[in-house]
């Protein structure tokens, strides 16, 4: 599998909080809480809930979805961005089962958000973000995605990475084919949700893998999948 070479599939999720309530935070007390258990250290903080009824309709935001790639100024709340974590990962059964199927319900994808404040990751067990500060995230990822300007100025980015050998322990050879699958019904979730939101975003799948994982410090288990900018 070559991942040196822009990918077929990418997502990244950057958003600024600046200006909101902040949430209740805590310290980690390990490296990592993540499932991969190989980041660094930083903060968790309770997700706002996500909301689970809205007034439009699912034809609605289908027939609303578009790829917008300019956007105004300003940061996304984070009750938005954590709805757009909920849509694309977010748990909706007690078994653990989430918004978007997975081959055998192993769920090889981590879901991150780069703000100018740092890098949110996902956990979707209880509905938590945890923060690491990673310096200079931006004109890095900027550079890995081509110079695109929806990556460079986007509020936030969010980004879809896969652990394939989660997949792969059942499923062999074809546990590539399941991940990439899966990551599109995930990017899928997150661009409808946004069009519920009356956000603009868009799907880039034209990066440099190895240089996005080094702007984010992913760990070395975890491939890039998408980059999807989000804004007004």
């Amino acid at each position: 599998m070559t991942r040196s070479l822009p990918a077929a599939l990418c997502l990244a999720v950057a958003f600024v909080l600046a200006g909101c309530a902040p949430p209740a935070i805590e310290e980690a007390s390990r490296a990592g809480t993540g499932s991969t258990g190989t980041e660094l250290p930083g903060q968790v903080i309770d997700l706002p809930d996500p909301r689970l009824q809205s007034d439009t309709s699912l034809e609605e935001v289908l027939n609303g979805r578009r790829s917008v790639r300019t956007y105004s100024k300003g940061p996304l709340t984070i009750e938005e961005i954590a709805q757009l974590f909920w849509a694309a990962q977010g748990v909706t059964h007690q078994q653990g089962y989430r918004t978007a199927p997975s081959a055998g319900a192993l769920y090889p994808l981590e879901l991150y958000a780069g703000t100018e404040d740092g890098l949110y990751h996902y956990q979707p067990q209880g509905h938590r973000a945890l923060i690491r500060q990673v310096d200079g995230w931006r004109p890095a990822l900027c550079q890995a995605a081509l110079k695109q300007e929806a990556v460079c100025q986007a509020s936030a980015v969010f980004v879809v990475s896969a652990v394939y050998e989660r997949t792969a322990k059942k499923y062999g050879e074809r546990a590539e084919r399941y991940v990439r699958l899966e990551a599109g019904h995930a990017a899928q979730n997150l661009l409808l949700q946004a069009v519920a939101l009356d956000l603009g975003a868009v799907p880039i799948g034209a990066f440099y893998d190895d240089q996005v994982q080094a702007a984010l410090g992913l760990p070395a288990e975890q491939q890039p999948l998408y980059l999807i900018p989000v804004g007004r």
